[in-house]
């Protein structure tokens, strides 16, 4: 029998993350294990996870603060089963995320990656169209009813077009992201980065259309925090550039063109320009116009 490691890299909201196990709990599929990696020094969340008295999950604290990197590479370390997902630490599972999972990669043996279908909810747990998620949906996400199998050029030039996917609710042959891992270089771009690198070895994605992951956005704080990030649009154009070049090595011109246009990313960076313009921020404005318009 197929079991799934569900790794969840914990910083930040204590309610949220307990939620979030109770969560993996509730699944109507036995076959999972949930392994806590704690980079927080909370006093009360060490004493939650003991009284909870669950045999199917580990905890374990950081002796020392890792970082974002740094913890998932410890959560990819301490996977053991074939597969394995990253939870997110305010994310939720529906109750048939695990049973969803593990019959398509029963079905589709080997697969690299297993998107399966999300729904957005804000921070109060609510269902929610952000626009972001949207553009998502209507303009890059390929149109899936049941499952199917994408890799190669076409999977690439997709993702480099716009990024459909959502890294939280993915499940992934844990053989194949831990001969990737996680680049210590990239603070923003690693998901991207990470899914690229996977379909340049030839691994394939199957994307599941039944809905089974709750992906929060915190709506009150993404533009404010988007806009003050203009480095993000920096690192984004690098690697942009590098998938460029390496895609036109492997002779996959749509994938190449895709890369250089960026377009989803270009779009991004030209919506929040107006805040940080007027909120008076311009060395942001200026980084976000040169990424929005620039050539490269």
């Amino acid at each position: 029998m197929t079991m799934i490691d569900i790794m969840l890299p914990y910083y930040g909201d204590v309610a949220l993350m307990q939620a979030a196990v109770q969560s993996v709990r509730s699944q109507t599929d036995e076959g999972w294990r949930l392994t806590v990696v704690d980079d927080t020094a909370h006093p009360d969340v060490p004493g939650w996870f003991e009284s909870l008295a669950d045999e199917r999950i580990r905890y374990f604290r950081n002796e020392r603060n890792l970082g974002v990197t740094g913890n998932f590479t410890r959560c990819l370390d301490l996977a053991e089963y074939e597969v394995m997902s990253m939870l997110g630490t305010d994310d939720l599972l529906l109750p048939n995320y695990v049973s969803t999972v593990l019959a398509a990669y029963k079905d589709h043996p080997g697969v690299g990656m297993i998107q399966p279908g999300v729904t957005v909810i804000d921070e109060h747990g609510q269902p929610v169209k952000a626009l972001a998620d949207e553009v998502k949906r209507r303009l890059y996400a390929p149109k899936v009813t049941g499952r199917r199998l994408m890799d190669g050029e076409e999977l690439a030039a997709s993702l480099l077009r716009g990024n459909w996917l959502y890294f939280p609710a993915i499940t992934w042959r844990t053989e194949a992201i831990k001969s990737v891992g996680f680049r210590a270089d990239l603070r923003t771009t690693q998901d991207l980065a990470l899914e690229l690198e996977l379909i340049e070895r030839g691994e394939q994605m199957l994307i599941d259309s039944t809905v089974c992951f709750q992906y929060r956005r915190h709506l009150e704080s993404v533009s404010s925090k988007m806009a003050l990030d203009g480095d993000r649009f920096t690192e984004e154009r690098g690697l942009y550039q590098v998938m460029a070049e390496r895609m036109k090595a492997k002779g996959w011109p749509r994938a190449e063109r895709a890369a250089r246009m960026h377009s989803a990313s270009r779009l991004h960076a030209l919506t929040l320009l107006p805040t940080a313009v007027k909120g008076g921020q311009r060395d942001v404005a200026r980084a976000l116009a040169k990424h929005a318009f620039g050539n490269g």
